[in-house]
């Protein structure tokens, strides 16, 4: 037999084995089962309400079905321990059960969901839901759900932590199933988390006002001189005007020098025109005010003699 085919075959055997234990050991308060496959034989572990009840007098009843679980299930020298369930309001498997017989026995079911989960959440559960669908009031089917607390639905969680239990009430206008779900407490959940007081916690550090963040990603911030600290640069007030270009004043430079009797040193290529002359340009215009100036106070003086004669 394929492995995927033993697998359907294990978990339907386990399927059927649930339902047997349920129908003979419900008045028990039966709360699940565990099967385990051994060298030895088949180990199963019952969880009940009342494991007297499930042992019988002298061990009659466990007997009985240990024979059962032989002939009916081919099981090889099944080995049965039973458990007591510590806290039954906890247990989802006894709790649809309880809830499916107060239906039967007439209970309203607003009366019965709010009083079941009521009882769940004071025996510390985290979280319940009950949800109740069939033909609750009338021929129509509909679904009832009661919830308190924090309940989780799909994920990992909800099949590793979530305990879900089924039942069944068999009533006159038909069946209604009974689905609780509950998280047990002190369950560890994934979005869990705590605040611890008086923690010493290292300082963050504080960047200065106007560093940038890049420096603070390099790691670097002790070699990062404080901004208030650096020098003025004084930047002459020149228009744009003004501001000559790199190889004019190279090559001005070079023409002074060639006047203090140096050969000129070309910087620029042989095809590039040649640079005016500024400096003489200047010299004329400095010359020509000069002669303004002069002619202007010759003038005067002129006009001063002319009066005083």
């Amino acid at each position: 037999m394929a492995d995927e085919h033993q697998f359907i075959e294990d978990g339907l055997q386990r399927s059927q084995i649930d339902e047997f234990f349920a129908d003979e050991l419900g008045r028990a308060g039966y709360g699940g089962m565990d099967v385990a496959k051994t060298p030895m034989g088949t180990q199963i572990v019952l969880k009940a309400e009342k494991p007297g009840m499930v042992i019988g007098k002298g061990g009659k009843n466990i007997r009985k079905v240990t024979t059962e679980l032989e002939d009916r299930f081919d099981l090889d020298d099944p080995q049965i321990d039973v458990q007591e369930v510590d806290e039954p309001d906890l247990n989802a498997r006894i709790v649809a059960d309880r809830l499916a017989n107060a239906l039967e026995r007439g209970w309203y079911f607003r009366k019965a969901g709010h009083t079941t989960i009521d009882r769940i959440m004071e025996a510390g559960a985290l979280g319940a839901e009950i949800v109740l669908s069939g033909k609750v009031t009338g021929a129509r089917s509909r679904v009832e759900k009661f919830n308190r607390g924090y309940i989780k639905h799909n994920g990992e969680p909800a099949q590793e932590i979530v305990d879900e239990g089924q039942g069944v009430a068999v009533m006159k206008l038909g069946t209604i199933g009974v689905t609780v779900k509950i998280i047990p407490p002190g369950a560890e959940l994934p979005d869990d988390f705590e605040i611890h007081d008086d923690v010493d916690v290292e300082p963050v550090e504080q960047a200065i006002e106007d560093e940038g963040v890049e420096s603070l990603l390099e790691g670097e911030p002790d070699e990062v001189a404080d901004v208030g600290a650096e020098e003025e640069v004084d930047v002459p007030d020149e228009s744009p005007e003004e501001v000559i270009d790199e190889e004019v004043v190279e090559e001005v430079i070079d023409e002074t020098d060639a006047d203090d009797g140096e050969e000129p040193v070309e910087t620029g290529d042989a095809d590039e025109p040649e640079a005016p002359d500024i400096e003489e340009d200047l010299d004329e215009d400095v010359e020509a005010e000069a002669e303004e100036l002069l002619d202007e106070m010759d003038a005067a003086t002129d006009a001063d003699e002319e009066e005083d004669a």
